[in-house]
């Protein structure tokens, strides 16, 4: 796990912004959650927030899995609001901002 702060008020003010480095093995439904519980200063095991209220994590994990033949998808993101904060999501990484 690869987990960067750009910004490190306490709690969710306006203007905080996580970036969490995915694992090529990592299935980005886990990535979303990791970040957004450490954007809520919460363990991910603990966090208050349940993913699939926002987003489909099957879904989500599909859109960035590698094709049959072992390539990189294309390099799209997927963005959706929990609550005051946007997540972004792209394949090698998750951004929350607030």
């Amino acid at each position: 796990m690869n987990e960067r702060t750009t910004n490190t008020p306490s709690g969710c003010e306006f203007g905080q912004r996580i970036q969490y480095d995915r694992d090529d093995n990592e299935p980005p439904s886990i990535a979303v959650a990791t970040a957004l519980a450490t954007y809520h200063g919460e363990d991910v095991t603990d966090s208050s927030i349940r993913l699939y209220d926002y987003i489909d994590p099957e879904a989500l994990d599909s859109l960035f899995v590698r094709t049959y033949e072992g390539a990189e998808r294309s390099n799209g993101k997927v963005v959706f609001d929990v609550g005051e904060a946007t997540v972004t999501v792209r394949r090698d990484r998750v951004e929350v901002t607030g």
